[in-house]
């Protein structure tokens, strides 16, 4: 009892200092880490098991992808092509951004997304001089509703597919509507949020018309070897269900060979990773292992799932919004993996005992479904509810601009209720 009520102490100590920003949060992930070995609450070796080197090494080899393709003028070249296309005019930039984040979720990750979008959305708004903020904060919330959609758009899908053995396409299939429908929402409520506050004047707009896209390109055969490499670690992320390659080692691989092909300065390029952005996932990692080691999380979900009575309607909402709300303040991943199991061996068998005359697909369904999109649109609740928030915060931080976690949780939490709400009705109509 001891134990769990220091590991919870050392959990909201770690948040409020996050929360307030007392210090960087890097370093109160880091303390927070620190302080569940040091303490007792997790044994060292789990610590270092609990540090999930897929992510980490993803974002490295994205980070050093994106860093020698800007070198190219691509990104900038990208920015100029975008906003010509809405004619300079704010909200319509958002809602093309919002949707090409959305589908770029889907098809690779948002992570991967928020990396590429993320300095060319800088870029755009430094242009038309306006604030970067509620344009990352809308690619975030997109990203995660995009990546809700298919199988590969969000790691928590990732491991519900392994161990529910469901197909890309069955993903694809169940989930798609509702997220179309979440994000076409979502984008009416920023449109009230953001859209009347955002003003550019007509002579920049003008300016921004006569800006001559081409020019932006600095090195046209850098550009080339980039989106070559970055067309082949896309196809591997694609393809990995196939292959069975991790997305790191594609993108760090990728990141190798482009290193390799276009001779830069190693030490310089690796200057240019973001490592306070991945060392805050090192301590949030142990900080949320610690949590699940004594126990926190399992405790919660079975004396919420007791409430329900094997009633198949109340379980699947109750895992939809209980996911939802742990998910924006502790990582996804540890906390679907942990169910998972729940869902699998207990859940699934057991309702199906008590309630023969419902399809077992029909609660494989409900119940898949519920943790998915809980775990994936529950990420929107704070800034630390997925990694794609906090890589879009470390791309503001990089280009002097502060995407704290009040300003995202904000905006982002009333997004992730009102996606619980859209996707509870979802479960209802779609199987009850």
């Amino acid at each position: 009892m001891n134990t769990f009520i220091l590991g919870i102490g050392i959990f909201v100590f770690t948040y409020y200092l996050i929360v307030t920003e007392k210090i960087p949060h890097t370093l109160s992930a880091l303390l927070g880490g620190v302080l569940m070995v040091t303490l007792k609450i997790l044994p060292s070796e789990k610590a270092f098991q609990s540090i999930d080197l897929n992510v980490i090494f993803l974002l490295i080899g994205m980070m050093i992808i994106v860093q020698i393709t800007s070198e190219s003028g691509l990104f900038q070249w990208v920015a100029i092509k975008i906003v010509k296309a809405v004619r300079g005019k704010p909200f319509p930039l958002m809602l093309l951004l919002m949707v090409i984040t959305a589908l770029f979720s889907a098809l690779l990750d948002n992570v991967t997304t928020i990396l590429l979008l993320g300095p060319v959305t800088i870029l755009i708004t430094e242009e038309l001089k306006i604030d970067s903020i509620p344009f990352l904060i809308a690619e975030v919330v997109a990203s995660n509703i995009g990546g809700a959609a298919t199988l590969i758009g969000d790691p928590p899908n990732i491991l519900i597919g392994s161990a529910s053995k469901l197909s890309f396409n069955e993903f694809a299939l169940n989930l798609s509507p509702i997220a179309i429908i979440i994000l076409i929402v979502t984008i009416i409520n920023f449109k009230f949020i953001f859209g009347r506050k955002m003003k550019v004047s007509r002579d920049l707009r003008a300016k921004v018309m006569d800006m001559d896209a081409n020019r932006a390109l600095r090195d046209k055969k850098l550009m080339i070897t980039s989106l070559a490499i970055l067309f082949f670690v896309f196809i591997g992320f694609l393809t990995h269900s196939m292959t069975h390659i991790e997305p790191s080692f594609i993108s760090f691989g990728g990141a190798v060979i482009l290193m390799i092909v276009t001779k830069k300065d190693v030490e310089e390029i690796f200057k240019t990773v973001e490592w306070k952005t991945l060392f805050f996932f090192t301590g949030l990692f142990i900080m949320v292992e610690g949590v699940v080691e004594i126990g926190a999380i399992d405790i919660l979900a079975n004396h919420a799932l007791k409430l329900t009575g094997g009633d198949l309607a109340k379980t699947s909402i109750l895992i939809l919004w209980m996911s939802g709300i742990i998910s924006s303040v502790v990582d996804n991943i540890p906390y679907t993996a942990t169910l998972i199991p729940m869902i699998k061996t207990g859940l699934i068998p057991n309702i199906s005992l008590a309630h023969p005359e419902i399809p077992l697909q029909v609660i494989k369904y409900s119940l898949w479904w519920a943790l998915s999109l809980g775990a994936c649109l529950g990420g929107n609740g704070t800034l630390i509810g997925a990694s794609a928030n906090v890589v879009a915060a470390g791309i503001a931080s990089k280009s002097g601009k502060n995407l704290s976690f009040m300003t995202f949780t904000k905006y982002g939490f009333f997004i992730m209720i009102e996606s619980m709400i859209l996707s509870t009705f979802y479960l209802w109509f779609r199987f009850f």
